[in-house]
C-alpha cells in the first residue's frame, strides 16, 4: 500500500498528517531520536518533537528514556484496537447522555455520496428486527456480506433481487433482467432507502419512514417479485413444451 494511502487511513484514527508521517517513519525503524526522525522526514526538529510528544500522549509511540531519548512506534494493531475501544466507550456515553427526541422523522431525507449511502445501508442492516428486502448491484451487495450473513444466522428474513447470481445460503433470491444502478431497500416494512447506486460521489438516495410511502414502495417490490416469478414460470413452461 502506498504511503499516501497509509497516511490517509491513519488520519481516520485521530492523527494529524504530520503525526502520521512520523508514525510511519518510526514504524519503519526500530528506534529513533527526534533528530533522526527530523533528518529522515525533512520535518523541522521543533515540529518533530511536538509531534512525538503528541504520539506518545495518543498511545501511538513509546518514549525510550536514556542518555539520548528515543522513540518507537506502538504496533499498529494495538494502537488501532485501543482507539476503537476508547471510541466505543465514548459512543456508549454519548448514546446514554445525549438529549433524546423520541419522535421518529417521517419526512424525506436526502443522503448524498456513495460513502454516506453505504454507511446508512450498514447501519440499517445492523438494526433489522424481522426482515429486509434489498435490490442493489451485486458489487455493492458483496460489501454488505458480513452484515447480511449475520442476519441470516439470526434467522431474519432476507429477500434479495439481483441481476447476477450470488451465493447467500438461507436468503430468498430473485434474479431479474434489469441491470439498474439503483438501490431499493426496505427494513421491517418501516424504512425505505432508494436512489442511485453507481459508486460515485454524485450518488443520491432518499431515506424515508413515512408510512404511506413505505407501503406503496413495498407493494411495488412485491409486484416486481410476482413478475419475476411469472417470467420464470413462463420460461419453464416453454422449455417443457420444447422437450
Amino acid at each position: 500500500m502506498e504511503e499516501a494511502t497509509l497516511i490517509d487511513k491513519l488520519l481516520l484514527f485521530g492523527l494529524t498528517r504530520q503525526e502520521a508521517v512520523i508514525y510511519l517513519c518510526l514504524a519503519a525503524h526500530q528506534e529513533l531520536s527526534g533528530y533522526e526522525v527530523s533528518k529522515i522526514t525533512g520535518i523541522s526538529r521543533s515540529n518533530v518533537y511536538n509531534a512525538l510528544a503528541s504520539l506518545v500522549e495518543e498511545g501511538a509511540a513509546y518514549l525510550l528514556e536514556g542518555s539520548t531519548n528515543k522513540y518507537t512506534a506502538v504496533d499498529v494493531e494495538e494502537f488501532c484496537d485501543n482507539k476503537i475501544r476508547h471510541l466505543q466507550k465514548t459512543k456508549d456515553e454519548l448514546v446514554r447522555d445525549m438529549p433524546q427526541n423520541n419522535t421518529d422523522c417521517e419526512g424525506y431525507i436526502t443522503i448524498s455520496g456513495h460513502k454516506h449511502i453505504m454507511d446508512k445501508v450498514h447501519y440499517m442492516l445492523t438494526n433489522v428486527q424481522y426482515r429486509i428486502y434489498v435490490s442493489m448491484p451485486v458489487e455493492f451487495l458483496e460489501k454488505c456480506r458480513e452484515d447480511i450473513e449475520r442476519l441470516l444466522e439470526k434467522g431474519k428474513k432476507v429477500v434479495l433481487i439481483v441481476s447476477e447470481t450470488i451465493d447467500f445460503p438461507g436468503a430468498i433470491i430473485y434474479l431479474t433482467d434489469k441491470k439498474e444502478q439503483q438501490i431499493r431497500f426496505i427494513v421491517d416494512s418501516e424504512y425505505v432507502l432508494t436512489g442511485d447506486m453507481s459508486g460515485r460521489a454524485t450518488d443520491t438516495c432518499l431515506y424515508c419512514g413515512q408510512k404511506n410511502f413505505v407501503n406503496v414502495f413495498k407493494e411495488s417490490m412485491k409486484n416486481e417479485i410476482k413478475l419475476i416469478e411469472l417470467q420464470k414460470h413462463y420460461e419453464k413452461s416453454e422449455r417443457n413444451e420444447i422437450v
